[in-house]
């Protein structure tokens, strides 16, 4: 299940001299997403809880820019990040790169989160290992 954790909104700021508060267009929030099978994330905006709703998360966001993508090697039972990994390459590949501020890569698993580091990192992702 693909969960929304975070909400954007109006802010209110003052205005001039006399101190009254104005509404303000709303001010976009970023856009992070995670896909993670266990961890809560509570900072991300979004959260996939396996490759295949991964990938679904990431074609809605297809065309605009994500600022923040973290993401678990291992998604429980035989499923794993991979997939989400090869999306995001062949995309490269095919000269339409996902707009990714940086990548985040936490996992219990030292050698699957190296592994996609590494593959992300030769398709000139912004890539960055993390612990949560």
């Amino acid at each position: 299940m693909i969960t929304q954790v975070a909400e954007e909104g109006a802010q209110r700021r003052p205005c001039g001299d006399d101190g009254r508060m104005k509404e303000e267009s709303p001010v976009p929030s970023p856009v992070i997403l995670g896909i993670d099978d266990l961890r809560p994330l509570p900072w991300t905006t979004r959260i996939a809880r396996s490759s295949g709703e991964g990938i679904k998360l990431l074609q809605e966001h297809r065309d605009s820019f994500i600022d923040e993508l973290w993401l678990d090697h291992d998604l429980g039972g035989d499923d794993s990040i991979l997939p989400v990994v090869t999306l995001l390459e062949e995309a490269a590949f095919n000269g339409r790169p996902f707009r990714i501020g940086t990548v985040y890569v936490h996992s219990a698993n030292p050698i699957g989160a190296e592994t996609v580091v590494r593959s992300l990192t030769r398709w000139n992702y912004q890539v960055r290992r993390a612990t949560v």
